[in-house]
């Protein structure tokens, strides 16, 4: 089983939730911007919820299914289309041998994301099957995806065609709501005056065009230190958000380095990464500063919404087979 790239888009990659464990070694971890959306879209077509998807900007990717295929599109809506019938986000569909799936027009989100019954079967390296395009290694050659590359999928007959399933919104309302990004006081949030931590509670934020995978840069009011701040590189991860020498701030996107040596004065909780992933040049960003117990809340409360979707996918699918 396999599908074919007729037309590459912008910027498509093979991305899973990451690769980890060899961070010490320089190697940043990768993986999918909005992983909400990779795990959700992989359970509603049966798979593994870590199994490869497809990560798409807009104007993004034609595809050809080789053969019958279930699949689901999720993440950001750019108007999917399936032999020209519009298909809804957020639920599985069915592509006959020799379907073409087109993206007609954006009208939400920044990344979308394809989940094909059995996964896209890739190379995997250090555990991962994401693409890190940087050190071009891992997944499909380390490099995005070009016209008339050829995909396998693994074998597996995923959910019944017959039976669609739906990812509800609890699980996606918060990408596009436009409410603020919730975040947790980083190392070195104390360091700041009275006046920027206020700024950086009460003003807004903007994504500038100098944002990538690796990290987004936000233009705002400037950010100040109570005094000159000298610290040697230390870990980051995905959120982190960095105190730039000009005030200006970076938040660390799912290509971040393993290390850094500016301030670190908040991090982005793990529930509220889809907002960003969602995020591109223009849009406008909030914080709101929350507690590390109101923070693992919110994380529980994610995978507690994502165990009712894998029990009513099971127990849809059980009822169709009788």
């Amino acid at each position: 089983m396999s599908l074919t790239i007729r037309k590459p888009g912008i910027f498509t990659t093979v991305q899973d939730r990451g690769r980890f464990g060899s961070r010490a070694l320089g190697v940043n971890p990768t993986g999918a911007m909005d992983v909400a959306a990779m795990r959700a879209l992989n359970i509603v077509v049966g798979n593994n919820e870590n199994a490869a998807v497809l990560e798409m900007h807009f104007p993004a990717a034609e595809l050809e299914f080789e053969n019958p295929t279930s699949f689901a599109v999720g993440g950001a809506d750019f108007g999917a289309e399936i032999d020209g019938v519009r298909w809804r986000n957020w639920s599985t569909a069915f592509a006959d041998k020799g379907s073409n799936l087109r993206f007609r027009k954006r009208s939400v989100g920044q990344r979308a994301y394809l989940a094909v019954a059995g996964g896209i079967d890739v190379p995997n390296w250090l555990g991962s099957s994401s693409t890190n395009t940087t050190a071009e290694v891992g997944s499909y050659q380390g490099r995005r995806l070009a016209a008339g590359d050829r995909l396998d999928i693994s074998e597996n007959r995923g959910h019944l065609a017959s039976e669609q399933m739906i990812v509800g919104q609890s699980l996606w309302g918060r990408h596009y709501a436009g409410e603020p990004v919730r975040v947790v006081a980083g190392h070195e949030f104390d360091v700041l005056t009275a006046t920027s931590e206020r700024s950086l509670l009460t003003e807004t934020f903007t994504v500038t065009r100098d944002s990538n995978r690796m990290g987004y840069r936000l233009a705002g009011p400037a950010l100040h230190l109570l005094h000159e701040y000298e610290m040697i590189s230390s870990a980051v991860s995905f959120g982190t958000i960095q105190l730039l020498p000009d005030g200006q701030l970076i938040v660390l996107m799912a290509d971040h380095q393993t290390s850094g040596g500016y301030p670190r004065i908040g991090n982005v909780i793990s529930a509220d990464l889809p907002i960003l992933a969602q995020s591109g040049a223009g849009d406008h960003l909030r914080f709101k500063m929350i507690s590390v117990d109101e923070a693992e809340d919110a994380a529980m409360q994610f995978e507690n919404e994502l165990n009712f979707l894998r029990l009513g996918c099971r127990l849809q699918t059980q009822n169709a087979y009788g």
